[in-house]
């Protein structure tokens, strides 16, 4: 094993690397892994103009995924088409996104500014969305306000981790705070680079991952603790977590 996962590492460095421009240069493969300071994460990319991003709540029935296998079940023969997925925005206790939430051009949950308690108020917070031409983008919320983009798929969530290449101004170097952590950054070629950390990790490590590996100016947070991953190339699809938005990469 120790092996097989460091040929995966010295495979990811190889194909996701910094270009003489210092941006991210994207993988063709669906997810590798990668090691940063020490801790383990997977490194799932979505590629603009060639995968499909989408924004899941519920199924054809009506009732929400909750679980990666339930939407597994959802998908049906589409389910072979599936790069990998990820759990995508805060939620409330039934499921349902506590910010903006759009599927397919349609709001289904408007964009959410009030200040409050929790990861997701923890200002700046973001949204990360899909435009019409396929390519992702993610920014700190009042941007998103001011800017009115007409986003395909959109889903807010919170703290932003790297906001214009500059870390969240809260985050502690290495803080006490460990969690299995997910989120997504954006290239600036608008490919989608989704990370789930394999062990606890502070927020300050997983912004560094992005900022300094990674090499994304903007990057955010979508939860902890109840992070999960379906990626049908490494074998894998977590359980025994309710979810609420689910993001969907898909190939053509």
């Amino acid at each position: 094993m120790g092996f097989i996962r460091a040929a995966l590492v010295f495979l990811f460095i190889g194909l996701l690397s910094a270009s003489p421009d210092g941006a991210a240069q994207v993988s063709d493969a669906p997810c590798v892994a990668l090691t940063f300071e020490g801790d383990g994460f997977t490194v799932c990319t979505a590629r603009a103009g060639k995968d499909r991003i989408a924004l899941s709540l519920r199924g054809a029935d009506g009732k929400p995924h909750r679980r990666l296998s339930r939407l597994k079940s959802d998908l049906g023969e589409a389910a072979g088409k599936v790069r990998f997925a990820m759990n995508a925005g805060m939620f409330d206790a039934r499921g349902a996104p506590i910010g903006l939430h759009v599927e397919n051009s349609r709001q289904l949950k408007a964009v959410n500014t009030r200040d409050g308690f929790g990861n997701f108020h923890l200002k700046p917070n973001g949204v990360f969305w899909i435009g019409g031409d396929g390519k992702a983008h993610a920014g700190a919320t009042d941007a998103y306000v001011a800017q009115k983009p007409q986003p395909v798929w959109a889903t807010q969530s919170g703290p932003m981790l790297v906001v214009a290449g500059k870390l969240h101004p809260k985050f502690d170097h290495d803080g006490q705070s460990r969690h299995i952590r997910n989120g997504v950054g954006v290239t600036d070629a608008g490919d989608a680079l989704f990370v789930i950390s394999d062990a606890p990790v502070s927020f300050g490590k997983f912004a560094r991952l992005y900022r300094d590996q990674l090499k994304c100016d903007d990057a955010l947070y979508f939860d902890g603790a109840v992070s999960s991953l379906w990626a049908p190339s490494l074998d894998r699809l977590d359980a025994g977590r309710n979810l609420g938005p689910v993001v969907v990469v898909t190939s053509p």
